[in-house]
């Protein structure tokens, strides 16, 4: 039983470490804008990746509608991003712990 347990837990561990690198390989990208002025890409990990933004937007914009756009956009992929990755997790661990509550 403990032998089964462990043999478990070292399953498990490898399955994260798997799906750390899949999570890095795992990206987003969102948009805002009517023109898509800013485009924000992140990994599954919650990483920023890319920030691109467009240079009529950039040309036009003030100071504070340039970082209320950044703010929305980074969180909106962050938010994207963490989603995408649960659902990468879940799929990963409901083999290895299917009832260890709070792993994911």
């Amino acid at each position: 039983m403990i032998g089964d347990m462990f043999s478990k837990l070292n399953e498990a561990r490898k399955k994260i470490e798997e799906s750390k690198k899949r999570l890095n390989e795992t990206t987003v990208e969102v948009t805002i804008g009517k023109n898509e002025d800013i485009r924000i890409i992140a990994t599954g990990n919650k990483t920023i990746k890319s920030i691109v933004i467009s240079d009529a937007f950039y040309e036009k914009a003030v100071k504070n509608e340039l970082e209320e756009g950044l703010l929305i956009a980074v969180n909106k992929a962050l938010d994207e991003a963490a989603a995408k990755g649960e659902i990468i997790m879940k799929d990963i661990t409901k083999d290895v712990l299917p009832n260890f509550p709070g792993l994911v």
